[in-house]
């Protein structure tokens, strides 16, 4: 395909979902309820075919040397089938923001406004690696009213493209309106910038994969761009801490999904209790397969540890490896995340009520967590179903993005024959 044909192509599916976005914004909730159920019970019936074309994009992806944490977040199974499935039907049970009234009042002119909660309209998704996103994002896109155009990564082309069959036959089947699910199948890179300045068509633009990516789409984009940023995460391990639950939410943090967002990528323990937890914390992190970059002081504590360089403190690892520091107090290690954090997900442990509400109204994070893993930032455990992801922005929308995140509002106004003076 040409330069022109790329265009065109992409053209003629932008202006097919801004069509279908007019329709999908008037579908009542118990039908788009119904479509996405449809859509949940279909991803279980035709399970085998998914698994199969998934596998060979995974075989492509060991061929090519991916990373091992790269190639599990591309990795579908029985039980990640079955979660895709089941936060849809969660989306599905989930009240309908669509015609919210926000607000409701009448000012001295006497016209009768209301702030109502509206479809978006067009949202396109580009993503790497993960075909999860396909679902997800199609599920909740669709219950908030929207159109969506999914264009996934080519590591995962084969996946993404058995997927998007399957729901949008099984969404037309149940009355959805036709245009509203589009892929772009090409893994040109064109087609991206293109997609991206068609900010007649095209409401919203979520970004999602590595930062190279989302770097190139926010300076290109003409369409309002909502980033799924970096997750450079924090653990930090206060004076007060009970060791035991510093130990289990240190190692889930790190060992449970390294290559994902929000896995803690840089743990800071406080000098008081350094010495108590670091050599038998650091030897669990050696058993699990994980290097750890430590500092100075960490380095007294645990020889074993590699010298960590200034340059760790800014690096998103997504794999098995940890950069560790020993800070002599929480306000040093409030002022280490501010300073290295990407405002994703950071999270103290501690006993001290008081110098937990001091990191948490500090550190300036999307999600800022007491006692619990990092690992906890997510919609299905927040109990949004499912996400579209996790904004790093402050714009229109921060942290774990769910249906209510995936519109806007607009003012109905009723008057009686008000006119400007």
């Amino acid at each position: 395909m040409d330069t022109k044909e790329l265009h065109q192509m992409i053209i003629t599916k932008a202006a097919a979902a801004k069509a279908a976005s007019r329709a999908m914004a008037i579908v009542p909730s118990e039908n788009k309820s119904a479509i996405l159920k449809a859509m949940a019970d279909a991803l279980i019936k035709q399970k085998d075919e998914i698994l199969f074309q998934n596998e060979i994009d995974v075989e492509a992806a060991k061929e090519s040397a991916m990373s091992e944490a790269l190639i599990d977040r591309l990795t579908l199974n029985d039980a990640r089938i079955q979660d895709m499935a089941r936060g849809l039907r969660e989306v599905a049970a989930q009240e309908d923001p669509v015609g919210e009234i926000i607000k409701d009042w009448t000012p001295p002119s006497g016209i009768h406004i209301q702030q109502v909660r509206v479809p978006l309209g067009v949202i396109a998704m580009i993503y790497e690696s993960r075909p999860n996103v396909t679902v997800d994002a199609a599920g909740l896109c669709l219950k908030a009213g929207n159109a969506v155009i999914l264009r996934g990564g080519s590591e995962a082309a084969n996946s993404n493209h058995i997927l998007v069959k399957i729901i949008a036959e099984a969404g037309y089947k149940h009355g959805m309106p036709q245009g509203a699910i589009q892929f772009i199948s090409t893994t040109d890179r064109q087609a991206i910038m293109d997609l991206i300045k068609l900010d007649s068509l095209v409401d919203l633009v979520i970004p999602r994969g590595g930062a190279e990516m989302i770097q190139a789409v926010r300076e290109n984009a003409t369409v309002p761009v909502l980033a799924h940023g970096k997750g450079i995460c924090h653990v930090y391990i206060d004076k007060d801490a009970d060791l035991a639950m510093a130990k289990s939410i240190a190692l889930n943090s790190k060992c449970q999904r390294p290559g994902v967002c929000n896995a803690m990528e840089t743990l800071l323990v406080h000098e008081a209790i350094a010495k108590k937890i670091m050599p038998d914390l650091c030897k669990s992190y050696f058993d699990a397969g994980v290097e750890v970059r430590g500092c100075a002081l960490t380095k007294k504590i645990v020889p074993e540890v590699k010298d960590a360089t200034d340059k760790d403190w800014d690096e998103e690892y997504l794999s098995l490896i940890v950069s560790a520091k020993i800070v002599g107090s929480l306000q040093e290690a409030i002022a280490h995340i501010n300073a290295h954090g990407s405002g994703h997900s950071e999270s103290i442990v501690t006993t001290n009520e008081a110098a937990a509400d001091e990191f948490l109204r500090d550190v300036d994070a999307a999600a800022v967590f007491h006692n619990a893993s990092t690992r906890m930032h997510d919609g299905g455990v927040f109990g949004l179903g499912a996400e579209i992801g996790i904004s790093t922005q402050k714009l229109h929308a921060r942290g774990t993005m769910g249906v209510k995140e995936l519109t806007t509002t607009k003012y109905i106004v009723h008057g009686t024959g008000q006119i400007r003076t």
